[in-house]
């Protein structure tokens, strides 16, 4: 069972080697003598006064710190805000360590001053923004008559019933001023390349970060709509409410859409995404001699019912050697959601552990990890945790039940207990996250 778990683990660290941020963007991006080449196109550096570096994500520093390989003095100055403890020695660049998932004011500060450095820019200047998973809660700047409190309860809520990341940026970005176009707006009419390390399903561009540099395709409407689905009307704050009521009305200007002129001079591109790490992991799997699948890097849903179905194909490979014959490695990505009812601590990746540590009872050989590939699960230092066949004994024996903890969703406290949390640390990446199921 420990080589299982070894093998798990290593594939795991496989998938994250392929979206490390510094590699990945400087797979797009070189410096031959005075041009910038992004992703095929050049930038002449002599025709731009100034470079501007602004951004947001867990993966803000090494994504940073490969501008700065690139460019050096040539960066007149820059400001990317971070998750705390995601940080690296720069020159050029400023980092500001700010709250995830819930924003603070570190976040909210760090947000005017480069809202402010996007208005500095002119129609001579490059400016360069950085974005990659957790930008939505690390770029926070309310829209008027808003706070950063009716933001931050705003996001408790959101989290708490469920919502999907589609759902939750789409009302951030109508709660923002930076979100959904509006960085871009700001920077309006310099020449703006955003480059972007995708953390959603689907790699929509306007929904990673909520979109800062991108046309919004969401509306006030479609917030009244995802209140209405989770019953939100008298949880969420209501000067909140009373302002995407306001702009379902009309009384309040639209985020930019496609086509506005804002936009004539970006360009955005992305530099990484959960499938390239689900092929990374794949190929280390073949490595190890297992038959690999991959089920999808878009799972997406309730991470209980996520389990249930990513064990059932466990259980036909053991009984009839399909979808792979044993040795079996079951890959696949995305980000599932939590329906919180409880009061213990977890996240969805130790909730979905723990939910297929019950339904691989008595299924030899078998192991299953879950992780978050930034390091973090919900609100705690792990990124997630494993389960094999001994888990649900090894409870018993010391009094737990996983039933309760999972009706408590308390999954980090189970897996404490049993040793079996996977800790990586800050990992100063995230596109979602990796299941992988070993059954040999």
């Amino acid at each position: 069972m420990q080589t299982l778990r070894k093998h798990a683990s290593g594939i795991f660290y496989a998938g994250l080697s392929a979206v490390e941020p510094e590699a990945a963007v400087k797979r797009f991006c070189r410096r031959r003598k005075n041009y910038l080449v992004i992703g095929g196109l050049k930038y002449n550096l002599g025709k731009f006064g100034n470079v501007f570096v602004i951004g947001a994500g867990k993966a803000g520093a090494p994504m940073s710190s490969a501008i700065e390989d690139l460019l050096g003095e040539r960066i007149t100055e820059g400001m990317v805000n971070v998750k705390y403890g995601h940080v690296a020695s720069l020159k050029h660049v400023k980092l500001v360590e700010a709250g995830h998932p819930v924003p603070d004011e570190n976040g909210r500060a760090g947000a005017a001053k480069m809202l402010d450095l996007a208005k500095k820019a002119g129609r001579d200047d490059l400016v360069i923004c950085l974005i990659s998973g957790g930008g939505s809660a690390l770029l926070p700047f309310p829209a008027p008559g808003l706070t950063l409190r009716d933001k931050q309860n705003t996001i408790k809520e959101l989290i708490s019933c469920g919502a999907t990341i589609h759902e939750i940026n789409t009302i951030r970005k109508h709660t923002s001023l930076v979100k959904g176009g509006g960085l871009a707006k700001a920077a309006f009419p310099a020449t703006l390349v955003t480059l972007i390390l995708s953390d959603v399903v689907g790699d929509d561009l306007d929904v990673i970060a909520s979109g800062p540099t991108v046309f919004d395709s969401s509306t006030y409407k479609d917030c009244l709509g995802i209140i209405k689905k989770y019953n939100l009307s008298r949880k969420l704050p209501g000067k909140v409410v009373k302002y995407l009521t306001g702009g379902a009305k009309g009384k309040i200007p639209e985020t930019p859409k496609a086509g506005d002129m804002v936009f004539e001079k970006t360009r955005n591109l992305l530099v990484g995404s959960n499938i390239e790490a689900t092929k990374s992991a794949k190929q280390k799997a073949e490595s190890l001699k297992y038959n690999t699948v991959v089920l999808s890097s878009m799972i997406e849903g309730d991470t209980k019912e996520a389990a249930h179905f990513h064990c059932a194909i466990a259980k036909e490979i053991v009984k009839t050697g399909l979808p792979v014959p044993k040795p079996a490695c079951i890959i696949s990505g995305g980000e599932t959601t939590v329906n919180v009812t409880g009061k213990g601590l977890g996240g969805r990746n130790q909730e979905f552990v723990l939910a297929a540590a019950l339904e691989i009872a008595g299924l030899e050989n078998t192991v299953v990890l879950s992780g978050g590939t930034d390091g973090t699960d919900g609100p705690t230092d792990a990124a997630g945790a494993f389960a094999d066949s001994t888990t649900l004994g090894r409870a018993s024996v010391i009094g737990i039940d996983p039933l309760q903890y999972l009706s408590d969703n308390d999954s980090y406290n189970f897996f404490r207990k049993l040793g079996d949390l996977f800790i990586t640390g800050p990992t100063n990446t995230n596109v979602m996250d990796l299941r992988i199921i070993l059954v040999r």
